[in-house]
Formats: C-alpha cells, structure tokens, sequence
C-alpha cells in the first residue's frame, strides 16, 4: 500500500480537476498518460456527465443523491483515484433492487437508509467505480478506496455500502474485502465484425430473419422516416421534442421522471459527440425518440420515449437502428439499458452484470448473503435457458 496515504470525501465532484477526474477514470487506456480521443472510453463516467447530474439538480441533496465522492491522495497531497459515491435516502434510479432489504431490516427496528451507492445515478451500466487509471499501484488504490468506503460506512453509522454494475478488477477488490457478490442480467449486441446489417441477419436462423424484416418494416409503414442527430445537430429544439417523449414514458412507467430537461441542454452542450439521438418523425414533425450514448468501443442506449404508437417503433429505435449505428461506426457493443428479454429475438445476447454491498448488521448480513447465494443460482439457471433461445443459426 502507498505510504501515507489519505482519504477524503468531496461534496461535489467539482472539487475534482476535470482533465484529472478523466484520466482516472480511463481505466482501460493502455498508456495513463495519454488519453485516447474519447476518454474516458466509458461516457457515464466523465467529469462532464457527472457534473451535468449535479448542476442540473437531478443528482443532489434534493433528489435524494447526495454527492459524497471518495478521494485518496498520496503524500504529496496528489489525488491519485476516486470514486463516485452518493449518500442515498431511497433506493430509487439504481436498477439493483434491494427495496425488499430495506423493508426487512426496518420491519426488524433497523435503519436501512441513509446509505452510500457507489454507482452512475440512474445509469445501469458497467463501468469502473474505483477510478485509479492504470499502472503498478492500480490494485493498491482500488483497494485504498474500499477502505474508504468501510471508513466512511464505520464513522457515519451508516447500514451499507453498495457499488452497482462493477468490472471485474473492481468487483475483485470488493470480494477481497469481504463484500457480498450480488449478479443480474442484461441484454447486449455484439458486432462480429458485420459489414451490414444484411450480414447480421445472415447468421440468423431463416425464421428469425424473416421476422425481423418484417419487423422493420412495418415500424416505419406509416410514412415514418429516421434521422440520426449528433454533434452541431443536436438542436434544442430536438432536445425539447425528446424531452416531451421522456416525460411521457417516464411518468407512465415510473411516476416520476429522474431527468430534467436543463440535463439535456447540459449534455448537448458538453457531450455532443459523444450522444446519439436517433428521432423518428412523421409528418413534418417527431413523433419518439431514443437517446444513446457512444463510447470508444460501444453504443449505450438510455431513454426512449413517443407521443404517438405506431407497432414496432420503440424496436426499431432503441434495438434495430443501434445495430445500424453500431456497425457502420464498427464499434464492437450495444448495451441497450436493464432487462427485456424480448431483445433475444432481436439478435441481444444474455451477459451477467455484477455488484458488491457491505452491510454493517451482521444478522442482515448473512440473511443478505443466503439470499444472494439462491438469487445466482436461479440467475445462472435463467441465463443457461435463454443463451439457448438465441436467433442464430445452429451448428
């Protein structure tokens, strides 16, 4: 372990160097010292997008996300990792479900939350949470983190520590440390070096690729056209017609939207070339769209929304057209958000996501980790049955 070494906690993650809080998190660069052109590779864990959650106040006291980041400097006083971690009042934007632990322990005369969620809020996916770049003190410094963490939990009297979506090296240093392993399910396209998306549907069994052109063609028989925007074309004029969408579907599905519509504005103006909007219009005017996010090696669909129902639409723009993107910019994955089974039959493949919790009361401990062991195995079972569902061809 690096010798004195200290840790601290940042109420804002301006309190971070922003071209500092990048290079950290680019834990997959083959060279820290120099960041490739997008970096981090992970979008969700710039500076830029983490900042754009707070001064849009949709991560912050308020909304129930405290800002509580981890910082470890060594001797010099140098910040050399951090961590995004937020004081959590409810469980609510994380998409790993522990409202049934909640309710237990409360049941029992314990108090559940506050607790610290060390994770991209409302964000379900995998990327590193122990930001300490690459090189011979990595280890050390994820570890260093994790203590922070415990330290953090100890003085706070806090119930838990959960960390969500983790890497391998991340979820590795959380085991060594005695954290519950916790897996889930996710559905992602991998770009086997296709050409086009008629290449995709070759490696697919005859029925399956009849059907989704099929599919694809009804979703736009209603004189419906597609426009991928970008960069300078991400109007705020398109923002506010995909802002209509989100509130839309997101007060239908979950009562209260996370997303308020200054983020937008905020992400456009400071991530442009790293987000896809692809909006569909019809006469004249749009009528749903999907936001997607780029990464240096993959395509992340978000949030999708509508103000009009055609069959097949939200298919055609979260799964079928993040394809398209996916395999004329060659990028090797679409991570197309939490859950949905029906993506198999779109050509998304089961993966197994990870997460790490500590929890301080010994008793919910272990009814916690009798619980996870049963939950991995019916997830495991699960993931065994639907990778045999797949579209492609056999043999």
């Amino acid at each position: 372990m690096e010798r004195a070494i200290t840790i601290r906690v940042a109420d804002s993650i301006a309190a971070v160097d922003a071209a500092l809080w990048d290079r950290l998190a680019d834990c997959d660069a083959a060279d820290a010292s120099s960041l490739p052109r997008l970096a981090p590779a992970n979008p969700f864990l710039s500076h830029a997008f983490l900042k754009a959650l707070e001064d849009a106040g949709c991560a912050g006291e308020r909304a129930g996300w405290l800002p509580q980041h981890l910082i470890v400097e060594d001797e010099a006083g140098a910040i050399v990792a951090v961590a995004p971690a937020y004081l959590k009042s409810h469980s609510q934007g994380e998409y790993v479900f522990d409202h049934g632990w909640a309710d237990a322990f409360e049941r029992a005369g314990g108090a559940y939350y506050p607790k610290l969620q060390m994770s991209v809020p409302f964000t379900p996916v995998t990327g590193p949470r122990l930001l300490a770049s690459n090189g011979p003190a990595a280890n050390e410094r994820r570890q260093a983190l994790v203590a922070g963490a415990r330290a953090y939990l100890s003085q706070t009297g806090l119930s838990s520590v959960h960390a969500t979506f983790l890497t391998e090296a991340d979820l590795a240093a959380m085991r060594e440390a005695g954290w519950l392993h916790r897996i889930d399910q996710q559905f992602h396209f991998f770009n086997r070096g296709y050409q086009s998306y008629d290449d995709f549907l070759a490696t697919l069994a005859s029925r399956k690729r009849k059907a989704l052109k099929k599919e694809r063609r009804e979703a736009l028989s209603a004189d419906i056209s597609v426009e991928w925007l970008t960069g300078a074309d991400l109007s705020e004029a398109a923002w506010d017609a995909f802002f209509t969408f989100y509130m839309d579907t997101g007060s239908r599905k979950w009562g209260r939207p996370y997303l308020n519509r200054r983020f937008f504005s905020l992400i456009g103006e400071r991530l442009a070339d790293r987000i896809l909007l692809v909006m569909a219009k019809r006469a004249g005017r749009y009528i749903a769209g999907a936001l997607n996010f780029i990464g240096a090696d993959a395509l992340y669909g978000r949030n999708w929304g509508c103000i009009e129902d055609h069959p097949f639409l939200h298919f055609e723009l979260c799964y079928h057209q993040a394809i398209d993107f996916a395999i004329a910019h060659r990028l090797a994955v679409v991570e197309a958000g939490a859950q949905g089974q029906h993506k198999i039959a779109r050509g998304y493949e089961p993966v197994t996501t990870h997460s790490a919790h500590f929890i301080a009361h010994a008793g919910l401990r272990r009814a916690i980790e009798d619980y996870l062991k049963s939950e991995r195995h019916e997830v495991e079972h699960v993931s065994e049955i639907l990778g045999e569902h797949t579209p492609f061809k056999r043999g």
